[in-house]
């Protein structure tokens, strides 16, 4: 079986697709792609640089990128530089994972709606209790006799008041 490389390099001339062209579809640079296609891998500085290389080239070239990421790793355990980091550990993965992937799968423009319209309807539902819950009389009418109650009106009234000037009783003049 091939390398990488070599299947990368055969399948753009296959095409007949030069470097230039292939970097200015996949936005790497030239040296980056006579870097994979010459199996040079010592070019990147991290392995995650050169997987997401090797899937953006074999993407255009429309190369399964899943079975050369998997020939890549097992070339890259021969290599000084990323043969400690060919192999990720798998992680466990945990609840807050879950919910992540969850999230992430979620269509938020219609979340937003159902959000929206859910609290459209809380509202609706508290002012409707608010509305049948008011009080349209006087608040106090129901009282008991425990409150105080006013006495029966005694008539006593307090003097209207003169302003300091002092009333003149008229006088009966003809």
């Amino acid at each position: 079986m091939s390398t990488v490389a070599e299947q990368l390099r055969h399948a753009r001339e296959t095409l007949k697709l030069d470097v230039h062209q292939v970097a200015e579809s996949t936005k790497l640079k030239t040296d980056q792609i006579r870097a994979l296609e010459s199996g040079d891998y010592d070019y990147f500085s991290a392995t995650v640089y050169l997987r997401g290389s090797v899937r953006t080239y074999a993407n255009l070239l429309k190369l399964d990128a899943p079975t050369l990421i998997t020939q890549l790793d097992a070339e890259l355990v021969s290599t000084k530089k990323f043969a400690d980091e060919a192999r990720v550990p798998e992680r466990k993965k945990g609840g807050i994972d879950a919910v992540i992937l969850l999230l992430s799968r979620l269509n938020w423009g219609i979340a937003a709606a159902i959000i929206l319209l859910a609290v459209i309807a809380l509202g609706a539902n508290a002012s409707c209790r608010a509305i049948k819950n008011r009080k349209s009389s006087d608040p106090l009418k129901k009282l008991g006799t425990g409150m105080y109650q006013p006495a029966e009106p005694s008539g006593d009234t307090l003097p209207l008041p003169t302003n300091g000037v002092p009333k003149v009783p008229a006088s009966n003049s003809k």
